[in-house]
């Protein structure tokens, strides 16, 4: 049976994913920090009938990803697919973060992938097999206000993986390599992530389920593309950060600062989860299901022709967008 390991696997797109793979069929290894997370979603899992371990480390140590590395071979046998999906994001204005906070984030979400990661080669490497996915983001190519540890954190991230993916083409080495990029997802981090703003905090829409972005990561997963782009508003992201940055760091200055608020609240005291976890809250939703899509478009980024029509698709779109402009000017 196939082993999958997912860190960050006990809530959001990291459980979904997690419950995606079982039931396909796969035996699945969830790492965490939270206990009780840990033993709800292993409980979740076997009751797809495949074999299913939670493990209790934190991905910024990589004395402890090791370790528990070494005991999910040990417990589930070798490991097949490794999935970082792993994060923390503390949502502010740069300059109210503090340096320990902003350590914090790059620590878990850019480090604890290249910990998983090192650790998911040192597994694969004598058995040339195996694939490695790391979960992106449209922010690691076009960043926006109020997360800007996050958005650095998986720009870097993306910068790693296409080195990484470059020594191994020239290694040699069957290992497979993949990067999905998400759009805004309707998971439990905008209630629990740490927060500054005096407003409860929410996905640039549109969002999508965290089922329907598991799925996507599944199949990435099957062919192992350079990158997949998942969802509309990530490919123009993507492609519109090539041909307008300027015009985008305007737009996302004006609308991505509320568009991260709900405006008509005022923000009550709750534990964040950037230091310790969370207990509690694990699942894979949040609380914006109203919203969120249930499907998904995904395009393969090598793929030219669907890159050629996701670029006039994002073309008609800014024409029309500079249209309602002058519209309203006139």
């Amino acid at each position: 049976m196939a082993v999958v390991v997912i860190t960050g696997g006990t809530a959001g797109v990291g459980r979904a994913t997690a419950l995606r793979f079982a039931k396909e069929g796969y035996d699945v290894a969830v790492i965490a920090r939270g206990e009780k997370g840990l033993r709800e979603t292993v409980a979740e899992l076997q009751a797809t009938g495949v074999r299913a371990a939670g493990f209790s480390a934190d991905v910024a140590d990589a004395v402890q990803i090791a370790r528990t590395a070494d005991s999910i071979e040990a417990e589930l046998g070798p490991v097949s697919v490794w999935i970082n999906s792993a994060m923390c994001t503390i949502m502010s204005p740069f300059e109210d973060i503090d340096p320990n906070e902003y350590k914090r984030v790059t620590d878990v979400t850019y480090l604890g992938t290249v910990n998983g990661t090192r650790e998911a080669l040192r597994l694969m490497t004598p058995r040339n097999k195996g694939t490695i996915v790391q979960i992106g983001s449209a922010l690691a190519y076009r960043s926006i206000p109020l997360q800007s540890a996050y958005c650095g954190a998986k720009a870097a991230i993306r910068g790693f993986t296409d080195a990484l993916r470059c020594e191994l083409i020239y290694q040699r080495s069957a290992i497979r390599l993949t990067m999905v990029h998400l759009p805004g997802t309707n998971t439990p981090q905008f209630g629990w992530a740490r927060n500054k703003l005096g407003h409860p905090a929410r996905p640039v829409a549109p969002v999508y389920q965290p089922e329907a972005i598991a799925k996507a990561i599944f199949n990435a997963t099957c062919h192992a593309p350079r990158e997949t782009w998942v969802g509309k508003a990530t490919v123009q992201s993507i492609l519109g950060n090539y041909v307008f940055p300027q015009w985008l760091d305007n737009m996302l200055a004006k609308k991505a600062w509320s568009g991260q608020m709900e405006n008509a609240e005022r923000l009550a005291p709750h534990p964040d989860n950037l230091f310790i976890p969370v207990e509690g809250q694990h699942q894979s939703r949040g609380r914006f299901s109203k919203e969120a899509k249930e499907s998904v478009i995904s395009i393969n980024s090598a793929t030219p022709v669907r890159v050629a029509f996701a670029a006039v698709g994002l073309g008609a779109l800014i024409l029309f967008k500079k249209y309602q402009i002058r519209r309203k000017r006139n």
